[in-house]
């Protein structure tokens, strides 16, 4: 198994003459030039703005921009970064934590090989500096095997504290511990994504997910295919019969130890590699596909994460993981199933399996009797048609359905309730079994697919699901702290809800 990314280490510091490779500074834009970030010293500040706007600097979002520190503005680093926030924020106004989280993100993606650096977070977000430090300095290179030496990524961060701005208290060391952690967690599951399906089939998904689970402390099950044809998973077998390489289920438990704590099931899509089946997929794009297990990767990141912060809620995870090929052994358009628990279903269209899959886990995880249950998946084309690449669309129970999706608006990664109409269920029904697995026509893709779902919530749980078909996977240039490949997404969404949960209940 490979070693998981580790990103820089983090400290605080009041010292602006700590010796550094860089000193990363906020730059806003403004009608009377730039101005920068007050965590610099006063005596700095002028200087810094002059140097940066010699070369162009404009403080807009996205924007990076380097230059050797001015002479005699006693600091310690070498060069100063400014990274773009946009305008100032107006009186007692705070930089949004989302815009300090990207800003974040470019100076990570633009200190790469960059030893070390201070980075100013007075008028900023601390769990977002860190945040997005660490995922802009994510990088995956497991498979690049070139002559040259391989470039160390960012090693350390002082976070530069202004005097009186913010205590180097346990409270503020233990808010910059847990922003790293989440960060690993969502770089955790950034690595299973960009794993390439090669490596990472079934069994070895579930051996990595059984070991690292084991290592936070999770109870931690693994059932082969073997099992699976014997309890009735009809979804997770017939979807992953076309391959060499066997289906598994993966269920893995944090228990906070308090009897009163509320129970979240978390269900994640794992489709190690999709073809489409026998309704075989074009050929254009389909290199994308390694992603389709980005719903097990954020499920199971979620849940060591959970551990690993004793968060105060019980969380099990229950992740269907197959490779939907196509071979004499794959399950054909017109075949019958019976999923976990004994819906039958006929499969109109085999690209529609990860519903299948879902469906079988979704219906285990409620024999758990849950308070809530969250299943998350890279679900639907639909999903980018309606939504776009950056926004998941959440559904599910109406309440819990809005209390995600905002939680999500939130933690920056913008979850959007979308609804059930009620005449798309009659669209699922089949001519021989009790439900069709895809609806006769194109429209409402995405809704159409969480109706489907819907069929499998047990009555009285809570439920939502996020579709993230395009925001787990950026197939475009890098931007803010999100690179080219796996994105995370939606972990910190996942994680947000969690603590909602054991906060609120």
């Amino acid at each position: 198994m490979s070693t998981p990314f580790t990103g820089p280490e983090f400290s605080l510091t009041h010292d602006a003459t700590s010796v550094a490779d860089a000193l990363v500074v906020g730059v806003f834009s403004g009608d009377a030039g730039i101005s920068v970030d007050a965590g610099v010293p006063e005596a700095a500040r002028g200087p810094i703005a002059e140097a940066l706007a010699l070369v162009g600097a404009k403080g807009t979002p996205g924007e990076a921009v380097r230059v050797p520190a001015p002479a005699g503005a006693g600091l310690g680093a070498a060069t100063v970064l400014g990274v773009g926030l946009g305008a100032a924020p107006a009186g007692e106004d705070r930089v949004p934590a989302e815009t300090v989280r990207r800003a974040a993100g470019v100076a990570g993606r633009a200190l790469d090989g960059v030893g070390s650096a201070l980075t100013t977070v007075s008028t900023l977000d601390l769990a977002a500096t860190v945040e997005g430090t660490y995922l802009g300095a994510y990088r995956f290179t497991e498979f690049r095997h070139s002559s040259a030496p391989k470039q160390a990524p960012l090693g350390a961060v002082a976070l530069l504290v202004a005097e009186g701005s913010q205590a180097l208290t346990e409270e503020a060391r233990g808010t910059v511990e847990q922003a790293r952690r989440t960060a690993a967690a969502v770089a955790l599951a950034r690595d299973f994504v960009n794993t390439p399906p090669n490596v990472l089939s079934p069994g070895e998904f579930a051996d990595r997910a059984q070991r690292l689970g084991a290592e936070a402390g999770l109870q931690v099950e693994v059932f082969d295919e073997e099992y699976l044809a014997a309890h009735g998973y009809g979804g997770i077998v017939g979807v992953g019969q076309g391959s060499s390489r066997p289906p598994r289920l993966v269920r893995l438990k944090h228990s906070s130890g308090l009897n009163d704590a509320k129970h979240v099931a978390l269900v994640g899509k794992g489709i190690t590699f999709d073809t489409g089946g026998i309704s075989i997929k074009p050929a254009a794009g389909m290199e994308n596909m390694t992603s389709d297990m980005g719903g097990a990767a954020a499920v199971i990141a979620t849940v060591i994460l959970a551990a690993q912060l004793n968060l105060a809620v019980d969380v099990t995870a229950t992740v269907p993981m197959a490779e939907n090929m196509r071979s004499d052994t794959a399950q054909r358009p017109g075949d019958v199933i019976t999923q976990y628990g004994g819906t039958t279903v006929e499969v109109i269209n085999t690209d529609a399996e990860g519903r299948l899959i879902l469906a079988d886990a979704m219906v285990r995880a409620c024999e758990d009797d849950p308070d809530y249950l969250i299943d998350t998946a890279t679900l639907t084309g639909a999903q980018m048609v309606a939504l776009g690449n950056r926004t998941p669309g959440v559904m599910g129970t109406e309440e819990f359905r809005d209390r995600v999706a905002a939680l999500s608006q939130a933690v920056g990664e913008n979850g959007w309730p979308m609804p059930f109409p009620e005449e798309l269920r009659a669209d699922l029904n089949s001519r021989v079994a009790d439900l069709a697995n895809v609806s006769p026509h194109r429209w409402g893709g995405m809704l159409t697919a969480g109706v489907y779902l819907q069929e499998f919530v047990a009555d009285g749980v809570q439920w939502a699901h996020i579709d993230v078909a395009g925001p787990a996977f950026n197939t475009s240039a890098p931007w803010g702290y999100i690179g080219k490949g796996g994105t995370g997404v939606p972990v910190r969404t996942l994680l947000a809800v969690l603590r909602d949960i054991a906060q609120r209940g």
